[in-house]
């Protein structure tokens, strides 16, 4: 939800202050399914777990259990791709809206003529890259 975040943008004149630019962009869909869908396959792990070692016994006499079982497990892997996919393309739009070339441009302190603007420093996204390779 980028919309929340409020940037300060200098304003460049002698005793202004700075105005406030906001984000645009909500990216927080593909992030909140990627969560749900790794908490409904924990959920659903554990419950398995305690099927397969408490109650052994009526997992091997009965025949749809085991083929039902293999079932939901597909479709959490075939859900866990799309979530990543999901995920990947949601921080390569976070990352594109957080682009310092993508602020400055936003900025209309930077588009007077005469004005330099330049980026300090470039955000670090190793960790986020890392979080859609896991």
């Amino acid at each position: 939800r980028l919309y929340q975040i409020p940037f300060g943008m200098p304003t460049c004149e002698d005793g202004s202050e700075a105005r406030t630019l906001y984000l645009v962009g909500d990216f927080s869909a593909p992030a909140e399914f990627f969560v749900t869908l790794g908490v409904f396959s924990f959920l659903y792990s554990m419950a398995a777990l305690v099927l397969y070692l408490r109650f052994h016994s009526l997992y091997t006499e009965n025949t749809k259990l085991p083929f039902t079982d293999f079932c939901v497990t597909v479709c959490f892997a075939f859900f866990w791709l799309v979530a990543a996919a999901a995920w990947g393309k949601g921080l390569s739009d976070v990352k594109a809206a957080t682009r310092p070339s993508t602020l400055i441009s936003a900025m209309a302190i930077c588009q007077a003529e005469g004005v330099s603007c330049n980026a300090g420093t470039t955000p670090a996204m190793g960790l986020a890259n890392i979080s859609v390779v896991r």
